[in-house]
Parts: structure tokens; sequence; C-alpha cells
């Protein structure tokens, strides 16, 4: 039987930080703010595939107030979820995300985002489709305060 699960992330951005979408650097001016590297794409598909294996969210497992995850590479995490899913007899069917940003533009990096998302999950990146929009202008992503991300997963039990 399958199962779905819906991820969302969303972080500010600040100067002084690198940005970091989908396990890629991104030359930017500024980068996101959070407890780890703020890579608000792979914790919404950690999200997402966590709701769907029914473990609960990200948070549960990788606590912002646990000083073992500060400034941690996601990627990092999103392994370990893998091995989580793994652990428990559940196999990824397919993921499709959406980042959400008004700048900068991520066309030129979403292969290597699907490229680095499939590694750490240990599944083909055909399994793995990541696509970029923008907010028109409109609200704190369209104000470029921010960025977003939303992930849909399905998986299988073994």
């Amino acid at each position: 039987m399958g199962r779905v699960g819906l991820g969302y992330d969303v972080h500010p951005l600040v100067l002084g930080r690198r940005l970091v979408i989908g396990g890629v650097e991104i030359p930017f001016e500024k980068g996101l703010s959070g407890h780890s590297d703020a890579d608000v794409l792979i914790h919404a598909i950690a999200d997402s595939l966590l709701g769907a294996a029914g473990l609960r969210d990200i948070g549960t497992h990788f606590p912002p107030d646990d000083s073992r995850y500060a400034c941690v590479s996601s990627l990092i995490l999103l392994q370990e979820v893998g091995k989580l899913l793994r652990d428990k007899g559940v196999v990824v069917c397919n993921i499709d995300a959406v980042i959400v940003a008004e700048q900068p533009k991520l066309s030129a990096f979403i292969d290597e985002m699907r490229i680095q998302i499939s590694r750490a999950l240990c599944v083909d990146v055909s399994q793995v489709m990541v696509k970029a929009t923008t907010s028109e202008g409109l609200g704190f992503v369209g104000k470029g305060e921010g960025i977003a991300a939303y992930a849909v997963s399905m998986v299988t039990e073994k």
C-alpha cells in the first residue's frame, strides 16, 4: 500500500549566512537563518517522508534546541531520515518538491539538487523532482524576506 506525506518549511533570508538549498550552495548575498544550515528544501522533503512513513516530523527527530544539529548539513539529516525509513521497511517511491523564492534564480542548480537528494536517500535521481517558482512579488517571499519549500512524497512498505 502506498502512503503520501506532505512537507513544508520556510526560513528568513539574512546577511552573513551561506545559502544552501537542496544540498547545493547557491551564490547569493544572503543565506537562510536557522538552527542547521536552514535548507528549506531538504527540511520540507524530510518532513514529507517522515509523515508518509508515520514517523512524526523533522523537529521530533532533530530538535532545534539540540546542539548536535547546530549548523549541520541538512543532507546529513536527510541521510538519517532515509535510515529511519529503511529500518521501518519503508521504500521511497517518489518525491515532488517546489522551492518558492523571488531571488536568486535557481533553475541552473536544480539538477545538482536532485542528485544530492537522491544520493542522501540512496534512491535513483529519477525518483526526485525539484521545481522552483516565485510568489509574483506577494508576501514575505515576494518581498525577498525568506524562502519556502513544499514537498510531497510517496512511500511503500516492503
